[in-house]
């Protein structure tokens, strides 16, 4: 069914502000794709905070014009699915990686992250970044690592001196 203008309107300024607030885009050839597996991408979308859509290009080129996609303007060509990641940026790659070990047909054709635009291949690169709670736990390490090696470090020159297992209150018992 063929959209009116006002339709056309909503699509575009919807897409819009999803591109304005995503981290990352994945445009993928879905065609192929059957109903159940797009059925199961949508929910598992829903799930990890990727933005799905299926668009025609000439309004998702106006969507993304001014955002950080605009680059990717040129490589909207054929049908396309639009997976824009809302909370962390891997999502959309996770995604798309995910569904197309099952389905041949399901395949990254651009990939876009900071205002570049990357090959198709980069999916993987994409894939693989961490989620927002690895990379939390991955800053909490780094962070306590310093005070953890100040400790190690203390400890030794203590071990070093002789007061290693010895409490401070029993050393001075001893010496008196």
């Amino acid at each position: 069914m063929a959209l009116n203008l006002s339709q056309k309107q909503e699509v575009v300024a919807e897409l819009a502000d999803v591109a304005s607030k995503a981290h990352s885009l994945v445009a993928a050839e879905y065609a192929g794709t059957t109903v159940s597996q797009m059925t199961a991408m949508r929910k598992k979308a829903r799930e990890t905070g990727v933005f799905l859509k299926v668009v025609k290009n000439t309004l998702a080129t106006r969507a993304v014009a001014g955002t950080d996609y605009e680059g990717a303007k040129d490589a909207l060509v054929g049908p396309l699915l639009y997976a824009f990641s809302m909370e962390d940026p891997g999502a959309a790659g996770r995604l798309i990686k995910e569904f197309a070990k099952g389905n041949e047909k399901l395949q990254a054709k651009v990939v876009s992250i900071g205002g570049k635009v990357y090959p198709a291949s980069h999916v993987d690169v994409l894939a693989a970044l961490p989620t927002r709670d690895q990379a939390l736990a991955m800053l909490a390490r780094v962070l306590s690592e310093p005070a953890t090696m100040f400790a190690r470090a203390v400890k030794a020159v203590a071990d070093q001196q002789g007061g290693g297992d010895v409490a401070p209150a029993e050393a001075e018992a001893e010496t008196a």
